[in-house]
């Protein structure tokens, strides 16, 4: 029931959207990207598509023999989720920067609103405690039972999402 998000348009969906950031030599790279708009404006989804495998290493793994580029990443990563303390390091390392790059995204495009949503073919929601976890820690507001809004992110709205695909569809 959320206007920004409601009634959405689909105007161009992109696979494998990259989207540069510093400290290293590899781009996020979102699986679908996700251009919309309603009455209210432009709305970036950076779809996040998984079955049963990970969000990635968590934040202890991936620090282990990163580069200092790696870490100012990470550092980056988190202050742009408006952290003030570094994410516990049992976080996944996915996580911060599929939503990152929906942001960073959402402001390239001037659009006022930014969904980091994972698509889950997964039979039993794997991983969803991660995702979960992660929302618990940037302390979001929880809109729906699937839908949480990230607090203090300037200029754009953060929300992140979590939807379940039809099975039928690992068969095909």
């Amino acid at each position: 029931n959320d206007p920004a998000i409601s009634n959405l348009e689909l105007l161009a969906a992109i696979p494998e959207w990259e989207v540069a950031l510093p400290g290293g030599d590899t781009a996020s790279q979102t699986d679908v990207l996700a251009i919309t708009r309603n009455l209210l404006g432009l709305v970036i989804l950076g779809v996040e598509a998984k079955v049963d495998e990970t969000f990635g290493p968590t934040l202890a793994e991936k620090k282990t023999k990163a580069s200092e580029g790696q870490l100012g990443r990470i550092t980056y990563l988190e202050k742009e989720l408006g952290r003030v303390e570094p994410f516990p390091e049992s976080i996944r390392y996915q996580l911060l920067h599929r939503s990152v790059s929906a942001l960073l995204t959402a402001r390239a495009f001037h659009a006022p609103v930014a969904v980091m949503l994972v698509h889950s073919f997964s039979p039993s929601s794997a991983w969803r405690e991660d995702f979960e976890t992660f929302c618990d820690e940037l302390i979001c507001h929880k809109l729906t039972s699937d839908l949480y809004e990230v607090p203090g992110i300037p200029a754009s709205r953060l929300l992140l999402g979590w939807c379940k695909g039809n099975e039928k569809y690992l068969e095909t």
